[in-house]
């Protein structure tokens, strides 16, 4: 059998064909290669860090920190289609003065390595939310809630800023406005109030509640525009709190606030009362004041009565009680049955601070429709353990809880006990679910970020994923409650701190480093160290309005302590808080107080005088 050779053409021919043939083939494959990539970039999830990023949760769950040590902090986030993270600054002044933050992951890895800030307006610490509706980005500082429109692919919104909501100044505490949306076009904002209980004199020991608790028309006057919830056209500028509706009442601080789509209804959970003991304490305990009230887990149909100023939940009881501002003593109920109970009282000083009902498919069924609630830690359990600095979960079924709450996520404070809320390394704030059914999670204090994934079997997930967390819940110091005796930090300290221990560690800490946010430090503070006098002025007459400490703005009620507080023992608590905290040690006399008490009630009647000329 003989071979034959192909011609010249022949074989140039052949050559094109194969050429030609061997290119479609390469681009069929280069295009399922693409889209196998493609794929796997939307479905893949990123290695988790070895630690978890220093967190405990159920077994199958992993987590890694996306983002670190952001400048500006942080508050609320949200998460858009393309995983981009949007955060709001919790101090923009230390963000160069922009408010807002944006993270981008370019190289798929699940760590954020492009970060820009935005956003110039006013605010403060207390400014919260951050939320993504309709193509726009919604946030907001104490007094107004803005929106910028999202820019297609692009990191950046434009920069055209549209004001929504806008509040009246001045501003104070509890102004946080979160915001939520529901299915038709509203959008729902938090209006917090400046106030511990309504009282004549905020945070004054024995100072009585303003209002008649049985006689709505003579009510306390923070309810006519605080302590609630109101509701606004989410597309409408330049509204005015008039132009809104009052959806609910009766809720003193929240930032905790989310519409859940399953069961097309508002949910919050409201920040308890503070400072049982520090005003009441002949009826409080040290024990009763750390458990006592509730942080309240409400489902919020229109006109729903929380009960604040007049009523606090007792969790341990199960029953709506009369504040003691208003006559209560922690027996009378008023016409607390007649109000809304909660759908679960959480242990006091939680602090929950952002609420998530998770849509995604990424987690075990059993978190599909269920409500994440990040609870940041309050000031106000000495002297027992600081408690929260946890994410919990609470499964749900028909638009309620379907059964107990769970901790989903802890190992944030990083110590145990916490003894002081400074000792706390992370506190979890802001909650806002991927694309993917990721869970991202934001801390306060360092700026960080984490991405909480599931790597186990669906199928598989139960009891034995969660026994470690319930272990958690009954053990941890931070979380379970406190024995009476065992637990009492405080127990063993020198007599002449337990006037501190008493009136000032609550805001200040044991430490004397403050909160971080809210109260400012004692440790190594002008207004302590310069001028001993204008000192014994601010604990005799409090302190009200904007002020400034190591470089930080705080403005917060202080009460006028000298109305409680004799000559000897406000010069004890001084001579405590200068021997210590690293301050300069000098001493303050009960003649030296008498002598400022003397010239502030001269300058008082002097001022008393001209205003009545």
């Amino acid at each position: 059998m003989s071979h034959h050779k192909p011609t010249s053409g022949a074989l140039a021919c052949l050559n094109f064909f194969n050429r030609r043939y061997l290119k479609v083939i390469g681009a069929g494959i280069s295009f399922i290669l693409s889209a196998f990539t493609w794929y796997n970039s939307d479905t893949k999830l990123p290695n988790p860090d070895p630690d978890n990023g220093g967190l405990y949760l159920p077994g199958g769950f992993r987590a890694l920190v996306v983002v670190d040590s952001l400048k500006g902090r942080v508050r609320h986030i949200a998460v858009s289609d393309q995983g981009d993270i949007y955060v709001k600054a919790r101090f923009p002044n230390y963000n160069d003065g922009f408010g807002n933050i944006a993270l981008r992951d370019t190289n798929n890895d699940g760590r954020m390595d492009v970060i820009q800030s935005f956003g110039k307006y006013e605010g403060r610490s207390y400014g919260t939310a951050m939320r993504i509706y309709n193509g726009y980005l919604y946030f907001s500082s104490e007094l107004v809630v803005y929106r910028m429109k999202l820019n297609g692919k692009a990191l950046l919104p434009d920069e055209q800023l549209d004001t929504i909501v806008a509040d009246v100044p001045p501003y104070h505490e509890h102004q946080t406005k979160p915001i939520a949306f529901d299915d038709k076009g509203h959008i729902y904002v938090g209006w917090g109030a400046g106030s511990n209980a309504g009282q004549e004199k905020n945070r004054v020991p024995g100072s009585k509640g303003i209002g008649d608790p049985f006689s709505p028309e003579q009510g306390n006057p923070l309810l006519k525009d605080h302590g609630g919830i109101w509701r606004f056209d989410a597309d409408k500028l330049n509204q005015k709190q008039t132009d809104g509706t009052r959806y609910a009442t009766g809720l003193r601080s929240i930032v905790a606030l989310d519409w859940d789509p399953k069961s097309k209804a508002l949910y919050t959970v409201n920040h308890g009362r503070d400072d049982f003991r520090l005003l009441w304490p002949y009826i409080y305990s040290p024990w009763e004041s750390a458990m006592l009230p509730a942080e309240e887990f409400f489902k919020v149909n229109e006109g729903l009565d929380g009960g604040w100023p007049y009523y606090y939940y007792d969790q341990i009881k199960g029953k709506k009680l009369l504040n003691p501002e208003f006559g209560g003593d922690k027996i009378k109920e008023g016409n607390g049955a007649k109000l809304q109970k909660p759908l679960i009282g959480f242990p006091a000083h939680f602090a929950p601070n952002d609420l998530l009902f998770y849509k995604g498919k990424q987690f075990p069924e059993r978190y599909k429709n269920g409500a994440f609630i990040a609870f940041h830690g309050a000031t106000n359990r000495a002297p027992y353990p600081q408690a929260g600095y946890i994410v919990a979960f609470v499964p749900f079924k028909n638009g309620m809880p379907s059964g107990d709450w769970e901790v989903f996520a802890d190992g944030f404070a990083g110590v145990d006990p916490i003894i002081s809320v400074r000792d706390a390394k992370y506190r979890p704030m802001g909650l806002a679910e991927g694309p993917d059914g990721s869970l991202y999670i934001a801390d306060t204090e360092k700026g960080r970020i984490w991405r909480v994934i599931y790597t186990g079997d669906k199928k598989q997930f139960g009891a034995p994923q969660l026994a470690g967390m319930l272990k958690r819940k009954q053990t941890a110091s931070n979380i379970k409650t406190p024995d009476e005796i065992k637990d009492n930090l405080f127990k063993n300290l020198p007599k002449n701190s337990q006037i501190y221990n008493t009136y000032c560690v609550a805001c200040h800490q044991r430490d004397g480093k403050g909160d971080g946010n809210r109260f400012p430090p004692l440790e190594q503070s002008e207004w302590v160290n310069v001028d001993k006098f204008r000192l014994i002025s601010v604990v005799l007459n409090g302190l009200k309005g904007p002020i400034t400490v190591k470089g930080l703005p705080y403005n917060e009620v202080m009460p006028a302590h000298g109305s409680f507080l004799n000559d000897a023992q406000i010069a004890e608590v001084l001579n405590y808080v200068k021997s210590n905290f690293n301050n300069t040690p000098e001493i303050v006399t009960a003649a030296d107080v008498a002598f400022v008490r003397k010239m502030s009630a001269e300058k008082n009647n002097q001022q008393n005088g001209q205003r009545a000329n």
